[in-house]
């Protein structure tokens, strides 16, 4: 008995010192091994980690390499909306008049006027309507026209593949109600089926009018009622959490409206580039051709990306709006079924990016880490890139918690 537990004793002592001592690989190491997923090209990929303390680069590859972003085309969307809207802005939408009340009819047409909103529902309308019976009109001998002339008449952004139309995003147009389902379709005229859907509503309400049109209300049109969409922090919480293309490019064409040229999404982008160069963010490489990152024209670097998310970081205007909307690894958004476990779940929170063209996964590990890593193909093996991604996180995840 004696000479088994000896031997035993012997045996553990020679395996106990090259376990105890066995060096552990340095992180940038660990992190280039996690990208090493085939048939990924190294080529055509970025990445970047960033001590959120010092503001040390831990790692990059290609940080400077122009790469289509995927829906992380929506972090810089995000950045300048937050700072040339700000989190509290609201979306308005307005019912006009011309002509007059005479007894309890509107001599007259009605103008439904929308300013870009894409959370506007037929709850909204029905508000809209209520403020209108409580003035006392029962019928309106004109019609309900939809107006959508705040943005431009375009229904699809640059660059995008004839199958993302409907298919990755409603038709976008200055009047949208219910994102664009009418009747149990999705409209491909958003101004028509949003007048339509008033004029149910105002009959349900107790209101006849005329028929459907669509027009630009006139100088003269007064305002019988309006009513604001949530605050900005909600929408791109939403577009965030859920990478929604249809708030994305709605945004982008209100940035244009608001603060550009026009409600387009080229007047959008060039406020984008505007606010991302005043911001001190570097733009070598980066083009911006959208908002949901479906453009096959779009560019981001990854060193672009680590400057955005620590300016979110820093900016206290910024900072709980942007750590609110991105998914959280394992739990919520877009990386509910990802990173489900540790050392990365509940501690990951960033934003996803697929496309057949494209993977992307860029945000926060704890409050120790910024990262992004960007992969490109034609097409991009999506399964290997969430791979790598995932790997590449929980690497840095394990970093966090060994310190």
């Amino acid at each position: 008995m004696r000479v088994i537990v000896a031997a035993a004793l012997a045996a553990a002592l020679l395996i106990a010192p090259s376990a105890v001592s066995a060096p552990r690989l340095p992180l940038p190491t660990r992190l280039a091994h996690a990208l090493e997923v085939p048939p990924l090209s190294a080529a055509d990929s970025g990445a970047i980690a960033v001590d959120l303390s010092s503001g040390g680069v831990v790692f990059e590859r290609n940080a400077d390499t122009p790469l289509a972003p995927a829906s992380n085309e929506k972090l810089p969307v995000t950045f300048a909306a937050l700072r040339a809207l700000g989190p509290g802005y609201r979306f308005p939408t307005e019912v006009l008049g011309t002509g007059g009340l005479v007894g309890t009819t509107w001599k007259g047409d009605l103008y439904l006027k929308g300013y870009g909103d894409p959370s506007l529902t037929s709850n909204g309308l029905a508000r809209l309507a209520v403020a209108l019976k409580r003035q006392g009109i029962v019928r309106v001998d004109g019609r309900v026209i939809g107006d959508e002339s705040w943005f431009d008449s375009r229904r699809t952004a640059p660059g995008w593949k004839s199958a993302f139309y409907i298919n990755e995003c409603s038709p976008l147009s200055a009047l949208v109600v219910d994102r664009g389902v009418y009747e149990n379709h999705i409209a491909p005229r958003p101004a028509v089926a949003a007048a339509g859907r008033f004029r149910q509503i105002l009959r349900k309400h107790g209101i006849t009018t005329g028929g459907v049109v669509v027009g630009k209300a006139p100088a003269t049109a007064s305002v019988l009622a309006r009513i604001l969409s949530p605050p900005l922090s909600r929408i791109v919480e939403f577009m965030d959490s859920q990478s929604d293309n249809f708030t994305a490019e709605m945004l982008l064409k209100q940035l244009g409206a608001v603060r550009g040229a026009g409600g387009t999404s080229a007047a959008g982008a060039a406020v984008v580039l505007d606010e991302l160069r005043e911001g001190g963010i570097p733009l070598a490489g980066v083009h911006i051709a959208d908002g949901s990152g479906l453009s096959l024209e779009d560019r981001l670097t990854v060193r672009t990306l680590a400057a955005l998310l620590i300016s979110f970081w820093n900016d206290p205007s910024m900072h709980a709006t942007v750590w609110g909307a991105l998914p959280v690894a394992g739990i919520s958004g877009t990386l509910k079924n990802r990173l489900e476990t540790a050392p990365a779940r509940g501690v990951v929170r960033a934003k996803t990016g697929t496309t057949d063209e494209a993977s992307a996964l860029s945000g926060y590990v704890r409050s120790r880490y910024a990262f992004s890593v960007l992969e490109n193909g034609s097409p991009v093996p999506y399964w290997s890139a969430h791979t790598a991604e995932d790997r590449f996180v929980t690497a840095l995840a394990a970093a966090s918690a060994e310190n």
